[in-house]
């Protein structure tokens, strides 16, 4: 599937609109993103009700590339301060509204982050299969505190390839806040992207906001996902019509 250029379907940085507060409040309370377990979801009131679109979402990476952090940073949780190798599989539920621009409609995306630690994906040969099945998406994680990690990223982007083509790709470079103990620098990662041609965000240190620092990598998720809806569905402008997962809409009883 062909690279989405930022900002081709969705207000890119709607989140610092004030249009888009009404719907950033639901996921937010007393500046913190709220944590929704697997059958919560925000609640619109009914003049503001939109449709809800599910995805999921697998992260890859060798063992402490922070896949488990990025999965916390993403939903707004606390990021662990000490790596634990991830027993199973762990998931984590993010709510994202996006503002779309050919026609100002808002969808929540609903982003199913799946997290498996890789000595049980060795050990256990049904995990990889069940995180496999319906993905819409891969995030693939180095470190860049690791160099094995990113030599390893086309091994791994290679292996998904052959599952299926329809698949949205993103790269994530974790504790790029590090940069004393860098083992990738930048032109590597450059290099890389001419290669692949796949967006490369970095991530690492604090977050600031709780929106700003997620906002580029769940943008271009919404974006890709979209557009992977479109072509999907057969034609452009059908977006998730043609989606097999159910669309739900939330309003107040």
């Amino acid at each position: 599937m062909a690279r989405v250029p930022p900002g081709a379907f969705i207000v890119p940085d709607w989140h610092r609109c004030k249009d888009s507060k009404e719907y950033f409040n639901k996921i937010i309370h007393k500046k913190n993103r709220k944590n929704f377990g697997l059958l919560e979801s925000p609640v619109m009131p009914p003049h503001a009700a939109v449709d809800t679109l599910d995805y999921k979402i697998f992260i890859s990476g060798k063992s402490g590339v922070g896949k488990t952090a990025l999965a916390a940073r993403l939903a707004g949780l606390n990021i662990p301060s000490v790596h634990h190798e991830t027993i199973g599989i762990q998931t984590t539920v993010v709510y994202w509204p996006v503002k779309l621009r050919e026609n100002g409609r808002v969808l929540f995306f609903r982003l199913q982050l799946w997290d498996c630690g890789e000595n049980a994906l060795r050990r256990f040969d049904h995990l990889l299969p069940s995180c496999k099945e319906q993905v819409d998406a891969v995030l693939f994680l180095f470190s860049f505190t690791d160099r094995t990690s990113f030599q390893d990223l086309s091994n791994q982007i290679t292996k998904w390839a052959e599952s299926t083509d329809c698949l949205v790709k993103v790269v994530v470079g974790t504790k790029f806040d590090l940069f004393m103990h860098c083992d990738v620098a930048e032109r590597d990662v450059r290099k890389f992207q001419e290669t692949w041609r796949l967006p490369v965000f970095h991530s690492g240190g604090e977050v600031s906001d709780g929106l700003g620092d997620v906002a580029p990598i769940l943008n271009c998720l919404a974006e890709n996902l979209w557009h992977q809806d479109c072509v999907r569905a057969g034609a452009a402008g059908a977006g998730a019509a043609g989606r097999q997962q159910q669309h739900e809409t939330w309003t107040l009883p």
